[in-house]
């Protein structure tokens, strides 16, 4: 059986991380897409291990958002492969998909603004005969304003909110892989740190997490891989510490100057 190796970064071995070599749950393997003639993604290479929590970190258009939906079937890879558990899912539909055990947050959080909030919920479960029981306690046990709303219309909640729906919506479908496209976009920083620390939570409980986030020091904080995302290519990855020490990083993305 596998197991995630220590990634070599620019020619230099990485030291070790500080976890013990995990599983791998999901792999990327020389993933190619594009939209139309623009190539998004070009031959990256990204391994989750089972119970991680790992960061996709990058400017706008660095192909982050392009690399959850290729996971998720929403968009196909020219070539490459998507594997889940060692089982390829590229190209499979997006329900089916969703049915081995991958969950989405899109970035935007795109509730159903005129549905309830247990409607939005009954929604991400709809891959089951009827909606399980469990899965809608622990949603709003993570969640315990969801339950306060559950009778209000998605479109009059907060932001902070209607991002905790969009996640406890795709919990409904008792995912295996929880990917979060910037959960924090647009959120006070109180709701963010509730945020981040619900996730914490969630991944305590079991389930893996690939992240897309902009605030580089809050997710990096969280995680324990991270890879940096540049033009559709992975310029750089290793232990979140590693990152979170590196100063290409703390200058790119944690607003340090090079001379700080």
């Amino acid at each position: 059986m596998s197991t995630i190796e220590t990634p070599e970064v620019n020619g230099l071995t990485q030291p070790a991380a500080a976890k013990p070599p995990v599983t791998p749950l999901l792999e990327l393997h020389e993933m190619h897409v594009y939209y139309g003639a623009i190539q998004a993604l070009k031959g990256i290479n990204v391994t989750v291990g089972e119970g991680e929590i790992v960061t996709l970190l990058g400017a706008n258009g660095a192909g982050k958002t392009t690399t959850l939906r290729t996971i998720s079937g929403l968009l196909s890879p020219r070539s490459g492969e998507v594997r889940l558990n060692g089982e390829r899912i590229d190209g499979i539909p997006p329900h089916h998909v969703v049915a081995l055990g991958i969950g989405q947050s899109p970035e935007g959080r795109r509730v159903f603004p005129r549905m309830t909030v247990l409607e939005n919920l009954q929604m991400g479960a709809y891959r089951f005969k009827s909606v399980p029981k469990a899965e809608l306690e622990r949603v709003y046990e993570l969640f315990p304003r969801l339950h306060e709303r559950r009778s209000q219309q998605a479109g009059t909640l907060s932001g902070g909110e209607q991002q905790m729906l969009a996640i406890g919506r795709a919990l409904m479908g008792r995912p295996r892989v929880l990917l979060l496209d910037e959960p924090s976009m647009g959120l006070a920083p109180l709701i963010v740190a509730q945020i981040f620390s619900i996730i914490k939570e969630i991944n305590a409980q079991g389930t893996t997490v690939l992240l897309v986030e902009q605030n580089a020091a809050q997710a990096l904080k969280l995680s324990d891989r991270a890879y940096v995302l540049e033009t559709g290519s992975v310029m750089m990855s290793g232990t979140a510490g590693e990152l979170l020490a590196d100063p290409r990083v703390r200058e790119a993305y944690l607003g340090e100057g090079a001379g700080a």
